[in-house]
C-alpha cells in the first residue's frame, strides 16, 4: 500500500493504531480456522464510530478491501484477509454504553467481551443468553456478525433473537441506525436481522442494543448413558415432545467419550455409544418437576444409566465433561477442524452415523459432540495440515458430511457461520436463485465489494 494512504489512515486513528510491521501483520493474517492465512497490508484500530466512518470512506474511495475483526475466535475463516487490504480491528470500541434494567436491554460497543457483558448485568439479576464456547474471549460484535449461539441455544436461541438494534457503518462511510429498544417494531424491512449474521460483508457494526432476560433461579443437571445411539435419539425427541425445553441438551459420541475420559478422567463410560448431558433451569418448583419428567423420559427410552447432579459440585463435574470435548480432541493431532453441521433433531442419530461412516471410509479421526436438542452437531476432525495426502482425505470427508446434512434437511451452519471455509457448499443449500438474491443484497449495500470480499456469498 502506498505510503501516503498509510499516512492518511494514521491521521484518522492515530499513528499508534495503524500496524504495518510484518510481525504485527502476521498476527492478523489468520483466525481460529485451520488452513486459511494471508497477510493484510495494514491493521487499523479505530476508537469510535466517526473514525470507522472515515476509514470506510477512504477505503471505499480507493477500493481497498476491509475485513472487520474482533478477537478472531471464529471458526469459518471469516476474518482472514484473503485479498490483503485492511484488517479493521474493532477491539478499541469496548465500552458498555448503558444497562437499562427497566427495559431489559443493554447497549454496548462491538469490542465488549461477551463474558464481561454478562458479568456487568449479573448485579441486575439478568443474563445475555448467547454463550459461545469462546465466551471469555469472543467480542459481542464478532458473535453478532456470526450469529453465534452456544450451549443454551435450545431454550434461549442464538444472537439474532437478542439483537434489538444496531449502529452500522456502511461501505461508503454512511452511518446507519436500525431497530431500537421497542419490544414490538414491524416498520419496514428488518435491517437489524439483515446485518446480524452477515459476517462483516454488508457493514461494520459499531453499536449493539441487546435484549436481556432474567437469570434463572435454579438449575438441575444430569447425565444419561446410552449403549444404543437410536435410543439416545428417541430420548432427545421425547424430551421435546413432552413439552420440556431444557436450557442445555448436549450429546457426546463414543469417539468423543473415549477421548474426553482419557484426557480429563471425569468418569465417563467409555463403552457407551452416546452420552446426553442435560440441564433444566427456571423457578425451583418448575425445575424439580421438569427434571423428574426428563428422568422418566430417559428411562422410558432405554437409558442404561442416569446420573443426577445432587449439588453444584456434581453439576460442575457433568459440564466439565462437555467443556473438555474440544481440548481433548485437539490434543490428539496438530490441526483441529471444528465443523458445524446442523440437522432436524430427529436426524441426529443418522447424522452421527454418517460422520462415523465418513471417518472410516477416509481413515480420518472425527469426534462428534454438540447441541443435540437443536440438532447442531460439531463433527471435529483432528489431523495434520502439513500432510497433503491426509488433508485430501479430510476434505473428502468434509464434503460427505455437509452433503449429508443438506440431504437430511439440515443446514451448513447452526452457529459458526460460513466465511470462506463452507462457501463452496452454499449453492447446494440455497440454489442458484438464493445465491443470486444474497449477492444482489451485497452489491446494493457494498457496490465496490470491499467489505470482507469473497466471504459468505463469494465474489459479487
Amino acid at each position: 500500500m502506498q505510503s501516503q494512504l498509510i499516512d492518511a489512515f494514521k491521521k484518522i486513528v492515530g499513528p499508534d493504531h495503524v500496524l504495518t510491521s510484518k510481525e504485527e501483520l502476521l498476527c492478523y493474517s489468520y483466525d481460529a480456522t485451520p488452513g486459511f492465512a494471508n497477510l493484510p497490508d495494514l491493521v487499523v484500530a479505530p476508537a469510535n464510530t466517526q473514525e470507522v466512518s472515515r476509514v470506510m470512506t477512504l477505503a471505499n474511495s480507493e477500493g481497498i478491501p476491509v475485513y472487520p475483526r474482533g478477537s478472531g475466535t471464529n471458526l469459518s475463516g471469516g476474518t482472514v484477509p484473503m485479498k490483503g487490504g485492511i484488517v479493521l480491528l474493532m477491539t478499541r470500541l469496548g465500552s458498555i454504553v448503558n444497562i437499562d434494567a427497566a427495559n431489559l436491554v443493554a447497549t454496548a460497543e462491538p469490542g465488549v467481551i461477551v463474558a464481561d457483558l454478562n458479568k456487568a448485568v449479573e448485579e441486575y439479576g439478568l443474563i445475555y443468553p448467547p454463550d459461545p464456547g469462546t465466551v471469555a474471549t469472543a467480542t459481542l460484535g464478532g458473535t453478532v456478525s456470526e450469529n453465534a449461539g452456544g450451549l443454551r441455544g435450545l431454550k434461549y436461541g442464538v444472537s439474532k433473537h437478542y439483537v434489538m438494534g444496531l449502529e452500522v457503518v456502511l461501505a461508503d462511510g454512511t452511518i446507519l441506525n436500525t431497530g431500537g429498544k421497542n419490544v414490538k417494531d414491524v416498520a419496514g424491512y428488518d435491517l437489524t436481522k439483515l446485518f446480524t449474521g452477515s459476517e462483516g460483508t454488508l457493514g461494520v457494526i459499531t453499536k449493539i442494543i441487546v435484549k436481556l432476560v432474567p437469570a434463572p433461579e435454579a438449575r438441575k443437571a444430569m447425565m444419561a448413558v446410552f449403549s444404543d445411539l437410536d435410543n439416545a435419539g428417541r430420548a432427545i425427541a421425547a424430551i421435546i415432545a413432552n413439552k420440556i425445553i431444557p436450557a442445555t441438551l448436549e450429546i457426546l459420541d463414543n469417539a468423543t467419550i473415549r477421548t474426553v475420559e482419557e484426557y480429563a478422567k471425569v468418569g465417563l463410560p467409555t463403552a457407551a455409544e452416546a452420552v446426553l448431558l442435560i440441564e433444566v433451569d427456571g423457578i425451583p418448583e418448575v425445575v424439580e418437576k421438569e427434571a423428574g419428567k426428563v428422568f422418566e423420559v430417559l428411562n422410558a427410552n432405554g437409558a442404561d444409566e442416569i446420573r443426577l447432579a445432587k449439588d453444584a459440585a456434581e453439576r460442575d463435574k457433568i459440564w466439565a465433561a462437555r467443556r473438555a470435548a474440544l481440548p481433548a480432541l485437539a490434543k490428539l493431532r496438530p490441526t483441529t477442524f471444528v465443523e458445524d453441521a446442523t440437522v432436524p433433531r430427529s436426524e441426529v442419530p443418522a447424522m452421527i452415523r454418517a460422520v462415523n461412516e465418513a471417518a472410516a471410509k477416509y481413515n480420518v479421526t472425527i469426534g462428534t459432540f454438540g447441541h443435540a436438542g437443536d440438532g447442531n452437531l460439531h463433527p471435529t476432525i483432528v489431523c495434520d495440515l502439513r500432510d497433503a495426502e491426509e488433508m485430501e482425505r479430510v476434505y473428502k470427508a468434509m464434503d460427505e458430511i455437509f452433503a449429508t446434512a443438506i440431504k437430511l434437511g439440515g443446514t451448513l451452519s447452526g452457529e459458526h457461520g460460513i466465511g470462506i471455509g463452507k462457501l463452496k457448499y452454499m449453492e447446494d443449500q440455497f440454489g442458484a436463485a438464493g445465491m443470486q438474491a444474497m449477492r444482489a443484497i451485497k452489491k446494493a449495500l457494498d457496490p465496490k465489494c470491499i467489505l470482507n470480499p469473497g466471504k459468505l456469498v463469494g465474489e459479487c
